[in-house]
């Protein structure tokens, strides 16, 4: 079932789901699948579709990669880290924002090994030291993918959040859901949950005029 909204309301409320990740409530894989199939329906560069996407229901492989999230980000997060960072924001207001934000991240991290699906976008080959032109073309095809499989999933009550935490520890992921370490790079890790609620609201964003310029820089 599709929830009822405009296109626009897909794509200004589509979220980075953390805390509303409903971890007790199986993913139907045939819900996946109609999501994958529309993500492949996006621009590919060249036409070269080398893409691949690994999705996993199983609880086993699921627990497991979630405990290898969880304890690459604990590892690299710590309180300190969260002090000084949130000192680099502009001003006090921006600062409690962010670390709204990175305690919600936390949530995730804890809670990963929880949750009922996972998606692993990844490209044919590996791109370590590839020329920026040839690592946009791929990066570039395989990202507008996944964020079309996220937006099918908005408007079917999915949450997802792009991560990318784990590439840290890509190859120990890679042992267990069987991805040729050598032959194909990870992207990403996406958790799919259903949504506790689904009245999502737009993000806040800085200004829009400190990003966007007409006609030349």
């Amino acid at each position: 079932m599709l929830l009822p909204m405009t296109p626009d309301e897909m794509l200004s409320t589509t979220r980075s789901v953390r805390r509303r990740l409903d971890f007790d409530t199986p993913v139907d894989a045939a819900v996946l699948r109609q999501c994958l199939e529309l993500g492949l329906q996006a621009p590919t560069g060249s036409l070269r579709q080398d893409w691949h996407f690994v999705v996993s229901t199983d609880r086993r492989q699921c627990q497991a990669v979630g405990e290898v999230y969880k304890r690459v980000w604990n590892g690299m997060v710590s309180d300190r880290y969260l002090e000084t960072a949130a000192q680099a924001e502009p001003d006090e207001a921006a600062r409690a924002s962010w670390l709204r934000m990175m305690e919600s991240a936390r949530y995730l991290a804890d809670n990963f090994p929880r949750v009922p699906a996972i998606l692993v976008p990844c490209i044919t080959g590996r791109l370590d030291g590839a020329p920026a032109a040839l690592q946009a073309l791929r990066w570039g095809s395989v990202i507008q993918a996944t964020w079309s499989f996220m937006l099918a999933g908005r408007v079917r009550g999915l949450g997802t959040c792009w991560t990318t935490v784990h590439l840290s520890a890509e190859e120990e992921v890679a042992d267990i859901l069987g991805i040729p370490f050598n032959e194909v790079q990870q992207v990403a890790l996406i958790p799919v949950a259903h949504t506790l609620g689904t009245d999502f609201k737009p993000g806040q964003r800085k200004p829009f005029d400190d990003f966007v310029h007409w006609d030349g820089w």
